[in-house]
């Protein structure tokens, strides 16, 4: 399968990440390689970036497209969960290395939601419940919806789907899962279609965010996200970029609360009578306000339209 992905916000993150000739960057979501690409054409034939994925299949991709760039030394590619950052470096990069920049888009892919077998989308009713990033994981929907008691299915809708009928749809699945297991998508949103239903002329699917939800459990991804950030603050140069993109308030909440503190002397609670955590800021926050997509992109490109941008400098 062919891996086609647009790149979201390219135009913003370049011109935050401004790199050129010689500089070295990691880009933490490969994808279909958008951001990759284009920092490859600006820093030159000795500049270098490494890029991360879990999906093989984005791997695989690269390999086809980046031959030329992976034969130099240009572009490393590893297919590992970005939450192992700092091991990854250690794998592949002298002691010490730092980088001038890091990006992270945090979205599925187009080709993710196109490939029938993971079941991350709406339209593929026959999918399988999978929506694992990585093809070898050994968590799926189907053993969550399937395996998981009444309410760790309500406090997983709850949490990372901040579904207002999780009670409901937990129940639903429970009554259903009883006369034969859930395995497909079409199955699944017939339960959910029962408890949540579409309103008027929004365009929002009723079962978007027990989706969300599910995907975010098997992928552990709120917690990778937490793990990684401060990782990526240790291999920055100083002056050096950390450009996130996310999709949902619960990333967007994570990214801007490690930023807000990171931009700090001190994070003791406003009642401590005087500083003990002895916190040195590091960042120097570029973005006061989230950066959204431009009408035009979202014309183009209609997966942009919840995406969100947030940029911070390193400060040694």
């Amino acid at each position: 399968m062919e891996y086609k992905h647009i790149p979201v916000m390219l135009k913003e993150v370049m011109e935050y990440l401004n790199p050129v000739p010689g500089q070295k960057f990691i880009d933490c979501t490969l994808g279909g390689g958008g951001y990759s690409k284009a920092i490859l054409d600006k820093i030159s034939d000795n500049g270098k970036v490494l890029a991360i994925d879990m999906d093989n299949l984005a791997i695989e991709n690269a390999k086809l497209n980046f031959k030329t760039e992976i034969e130099n030394k240009r572009l490393i590619l590893v297919q590992d969960n970005f939450k192992n950052l700092s091991e990854i470096i250690k794998e592949n990069f002298d002691a010490g290395t730092k980088f001038n920049g890091i990006v992270f888009d945090l979205g599925l892919s187009s080709a993710q939601l196109q490939d029938r077998s993971r079941g991350f989308s709406f339209q593929s009713v026959e999918a399988p419940l999978n929506m694992a990033f990585n093809q070898d994981a050994t968590i799926s929907a189907n053993i969550i919806i399937n395996k998981y008691s009444e309410d760790k299915l309500i406090k997983i809708f709850k949490d990372y789907g901040e579904e207002k009928n999780a009670r409901q749809v937990a129940s639903e699945i429970i009554k259903a899962r009883k006369e034969s297991p859930i395995e497909t998508v079409g199955q699944l949103l017939l339960i959910i279609n029962k408890v949540i239903k579409r309103h008027g002329a929004s365009k929002i699917h009723p079962a978007t965010k027990i989706f969300q939800a599910l995907r975010i459990a098997v992928n552990d991804e709120l917690e990778n996200l937490k793990q990684v950030l401060p990782q990526a603050l240790e291999l920055l140069i100083d002056g050096g970029s950390i450009i996130i993109v996310s999709f949902h308030s619960l990333e967007d909440r994570i990214v801007k609360q490690f930023f807000k503190n990171e931009s700090r002397d001190c994070i003791c609670s406003p009642i401590c009578p005087a500083c003990r955590c002895n916190h040195k800021a590091r960042l120097k926050i570029l973005t006061s306000k989230v950066i959204k997509p431009t009408d035009e992109e979202i014309s183009t490109n209609p997966r942009a339209r919840s995406a969100r941008l947030r940029v911070a400098q390193f400060r040694n």
